[in-house]
């Protein structure tokens, strides 16, 4: 069902008509590197994880997408009909809204609010780019360990993360040993509590 906060009159109606609902669970890859993007995801419920990896298999995290939002770099890729650059993962079992790429299109033009939808996505995207590069660049790694856990947090609303050291080191591009020193340094200062695939947030 798509909520009647997201879009307004005829938008609305063309979404509804165009767009397929489809539910994924926790792990699932919505969009591959590489791959020509068919449709839009906008997540209806659930978050979605979007990431870029390198040929070593190494993954940096860019950004995550929570209920309500979509991602503009599979929009600008499908509207240019370029292969995606990035990869978008559930991070939990999400319920999304897959708009045709070609309708996506269609709809800047016709509708100035879906306009203003994919403007307003676009600068929050590039905000969180720039804090990503800006964290790579002059923070250290525990600091970026410590943002990370408090994104998560936020997008779970719960201060208990259901997650794994090497899941973490690969959204931060490091070793699953580093990631086990600095939690473990962590919790010694009591930023922590520590439990089996889990870490809470004190």
């Amino acid at each position: 069902m798509i909520s009647n906060s997201l879009f307004t009159g005829t938008l609305k109606e063309e979404v509804q008509s165009f767009g397929q609902i489809k539910t994924y669970p926790a792990g699932a890859r919505i969009l591959n590197e590489q791959s020509y993007i068919q449709v839009i995801p906008i997540v209806l419920k659930g978050s979605l994880r979007v990431v870029r990896t390198e040929k070593d298999g190494r993954e940096i995290l860019l950004y995550y997408i929570a209920p309500g939002e979509s991602c503009i770099m599979s929009f600008l890729g499908g509207l240019h009909h370029e292969p995606s650059q990035v990869m978008a993962i559930a991070e939990e079992e999400a319920e999304l809204l897959l708009i045709p790429v070609a309708k996506a299109g269609e709809w800047v033009k016709k509708f100035p609010e879906w306009t203003d939808f994919i403007f307003k996505l676009y600068h929050k995207r590039f905000e969180e780019l720039l804090s990503v590069v800006n964290a790579i660049a002059f923070q250290k790694l525990d600091n970026r360990l410590l943002h990370l856990l408090t994104q998560k947090s936020k997008l779970f609303n719960s201060k208990e993360i259901k997650t794994t050291h090497q899941q973490l080191a690969q959204e931060l591009g490091t070793t699953r040993e580093v990631i086990s020193r600095i939690v473990k340094q962590m919790e010694h200062d009591g930023l922590v509590k520590l439990a089996r695939n889990k870490i809470v947030l004190v």
